[in-house]
Order: structure tokens, then C-alpha cells, then sequence
């Protein structure tokens, strides 16, 4: 069996990237390892999801609702409760693998991948928490799942590490099932989730949070279960300052320190890596270095809102149509993308020449806060478009869109954010 395009993962980036590619006249399909569609927005029953792409506000079920209708009415082929367990580049495309327990394990051959695998927690492993390794200590995304899918109270007196969108969102629903809150701790200076969920989630209940601080240590009772934690504030190096103790009796602590995009799958391809996404480079059409290789969603970059993933996805899935369509063979003629002054990282990491694609939309995150910026974008020192940003933040991703034609194919396209 072969297909056009492969659409690997069935959450808010897979859904729409396989509608938009089925639009576009392929033949497609989907792979999805749980047993039903929408991914994570399943367990997110907060509202807040769909104002840029539907003006309208649903809840993570609702909004992934309106795009599992819109996958059906496509009839687009899918499989469920199958996990793709290698992705092999081959001569004329690439074999997938997956495995379920209806089919077993079997092979499929394809002209074009899309990954929209999404992320996975940060847990406790990844960062270093002195004390014991008592019960109690979980990720806020397991939490989540554990009490909205679940329907298991997981704690009563809670207390977070990270202020993560997931650890903001959190606490409010830990507050409003009855537990006690007592407080979210944040390393940085700043909040890593966004404004409004800083203000809904904790400013809206009285709780407080701790802005460079952190969990130094962690305390068990004598069943090995969480007893009590202790926090301190932190100086410009993250160091923890003496006599900034403070003492909490939890029974929870939820980890909300980060996600990191899932290309475990990418593991056997040669494909270039982004250190700072933790992700892959790509061209303007979500392509990676391996030609018909597309990545789109939080497998490509950790995103604030997923009306930015759904939209960037749909992009996406264009792209792959029309790289199936061509099958193009000409040399690529890349230019580098640049993250300049201000700035942690810019997708795309390239623009191609050679490509089909002649809308580049750049998107962003800066290193720090600024109340007032300017975008500046230039290629040979040469000024090409400004833009004036205000209250710029790292935990919101910034984007611009220009056509191609802006450009030439000789010389390094740089990004600058200046702090005016």
C-alpha cells in the first residue's frame, strides 16, 4: 500500500494539516497512537481555544470537535491506536512502520511525511531537585489528565514549580475541585505562561506567585510520601540566596517546567537540529533537509495558542501537496534566517528559492521582557521591513508575514528586536 501523504499524530496540528492536504486533492493518511482524535485538547476543558480561527471561544473538546467534523466530512483515511514505530527514507519517499494490536505490525510506503507528534512534560529528571524522591511529585500535564480524563483528585495540598500554561491553568482548576493552593514558583524574573492566564488563573484566586524562585528542597514522610517542600529565591545566576527559605506543607507537587517537541521518530534521519526549539530546521514550507519531510505544531516549535498551531499546520499540509505534486529535483537554494539582537530563535531557519512556497511567514520568541520593541528585518544590512511591537514577552511567540520577492537568494536574512 502507498500513500500520497502520511499525517503522523491526530491532535490539533495532525487534524489540520490532514484536512488542508485532503483539500488540496491528496490522498492521505492518518496516524493516530490513542484511541480517539483531538490529542492533548481532550483533557484541556478550559475555554479559551479558537478566537483567531473560529472568532469564537470553545473549550480544548469543543475546538477539537469542530475540526474532527470537518476531518470526516473529508473522508480522510485514519487509523487509531496505532503507534508509528520507525520512518525509513527510501528511493521514490519513505516507509513508515507502525503497530496496533487490530493490524500487528505493518509497513506503508509514502511520497510525503508530515510529523504533528506534539510535545511531551519536562519531568523531574530533566532538572535537579534536592531531597527525597517521595509520591506526590508529578507533571502538571499528567495531572491534568489524571483528574479531567480520569477523574482522580490527585492532591489536596498543592503547590507548583514553573508558571508553564499548563501549571497556571492547573492550579485555578486544583482550586476550583477544592484542594488548597498555595503558590506557584517561577525561576525567572518573569512568567513563562501568558498574561492572561497569569491573571484568570492565579491573580483571579488570591494566589500567589514567586517570581526567581525555585524548590530547593523536597521532604518525605516516613511512607515515602510528599510531606512538605521548601523554596527559596534566586539571584541573576539562579543561585539560591540564604535566609530566603520558605516552608510549605504540600502532599502534591506539580512540575510545569517546560515542553519539549517529540522527534523521537526522526531519530534515524539525517535531519538538521535546532538546539534552541530542541526541534529541526526547516525551509518556508515546513520542510526539513530531507526532501518531502515536512514538521508542523509543537513537534516543530512549542506554541502559546493553538489556533497558531491549527493555522501553521494547514500551511503545512499545502506545502506537502504541492511538493507531492512536483517532486521536485532541483538543487535548493537556501538562505539562512538569522536570530539577531533580542532574539532566542526565528522559524524558518531558511528560505529556499527553489521552493513553491513564496509567502515566508517568520515567527518568534524574544530572550526577555519589553514594554516597547521594534522588529527590524534586513538582509545585507540592508533594511527590508519594521514593524513596532509593544509588550513583547518569551512566553508569547511573536510573527510576521512577507513574500519572497522582499528577498534575494545571496545574502543572510537577520531579525533584530530593538528595545526602544
Amino acid at each position: 500500500m502507498k500513500k500520497e501523504i502520511i499525517v503522523i499524530g491526530g491532535g490539533a496540528s495532525g487534524l489540520a494539516a490532514a484536512i488542508s492536504a485532503k483539500k488540496e486533492g491528496r490522498d492521505v493518511l492518518l496516524i493516530e497512537k490513542e484511541d480517539r482524535l483531538g490529542g492533548i485538547l481532550n483533557q484541556c476543558i478550559h475555554n479559551g481555544f479558537g478566537l483567531q480561527v473560529f472568532k469564537e471561544e470553545y473549550t480544548g473538546p469543543e475546538y477539537a470537535d469542530r475540526y474532527i467534523n470537518e476531518f470526516y466530512k473529508n473522508n480522510i483515511e485514519y487509523l487509531l491506536d496505532a503507534t508509528v514505530t520507525d520512518v525509513i527514507k527510501i528511493k521514490d519517499g519513505f516507509e513508515i512502520t507502525f503497530s496496533s494490536r487490530k493490524t500487528g505490525i505493518k509497513k506503508v510506503n509514502t511520497n510525503a511525511v508530515i510529523m504533528s507528534t506534539g510535545c511531551y512534560e519536562r519531568t523531574r529528571g530533566s532538572i535537579i531537585i534536592p531531597g527525597d524522591r517521595p509520591y506526590g511529585v508529578i507533571t502538571a500535564g499528567s495531572a491534568q489528565r489524571y483528574l479531567n480524563i480520569d477523574g482522580y483528585m490527585v492532591g489536596k495540598n498543592v503547590f507548583i514549580l514553573g508558571s508553564g500554561d499548563i501549571g497556571l491553568i492547573m492550579a485555578r482548576r486544583m482550586h476550583l475541585e477544592g484542594a488548597n493552593v498555595l503558590g506557584v514558583a517561577e525561576l525567572m524574573p518573569y512568567s513563562n505562561g501568558l498574561t492572561r492566564n497569569i491573571v484568570q488563573c492565579l491573580n483571579d484566586f488570591d494566589i500567589p506567585l514567586f517570581l526567581s524562585h525555585t524548590v530547593t528542597q523536597v521532604n518525605a514522610n516516613k511512607n515515602q510520601r510528599l510531606e512538605s517542600i521548601i523554596i527559596q529565591q534566586v539571584d541573576e545566576k539562579y543561585n539560591p540566596i540564604e535566609g530566603t527559605e520558605k516552608n510549605f506543607k504540600v502532599d502534591t507537587l506539580l512540575l510545569s517546567i517546560g515542553l519539549i517537541p517529540d522527534i523521537t521518530l526522526l531519530d534515524n534521519l539525517n535531519v538538521e537540529k535546532d538546539y534552541k526549539t530542541k526541534s529541526v530546521k526547516i525551509n518556508q514550507s515546513y520542510q526539513t533537509n530531507v526532501s518531502g519531510l515536512f514538521i508542523c505544531g509543537n513537534s516543530l516549535q512549542v506554541h502559546d495558542l493553538v489556533d497558531n498551531v491549527s493555522l501553521e499546520s494547514e500551511r503545512a499540509g499545502v506545502c506537502a501537496s504541492q511538493y507531492v505534486l512536483s517532486q521536485t529535483t532541483k538543487a535548493n537554494k537556501n538562505v539562512r534566517v538569522v536570530a539577531g539582537k533580542n532574539l532566542l530563535f526565528v522559524t524558518p531557519h531558511y528560505v529556499d528559492f527553489s521552493s513553491e512556497s513564496s509567502k515566508i511567514v517568520f515567527q518568534f520568541r524574544s530572550k526577555m521582557k519589553i514594554e516597547k520593541s521594534m522588529l527590524k528585518i534586513s538582509q545585507d544590512n540592508k533594511l527590508v521591513k519594521n514593524k513596532r511591537i509593544n509588550f513583547v514577552v518569551p512566553a508569547e511567540m511573536e510573527s510576521i508575514t512577507l513574500n519572497i520577492e522582499n528577498f534575494d537568494s545571496s545574502n543572510d536574512i537577520v531579525l533584530d528586536l530593538e528595545v526602544l
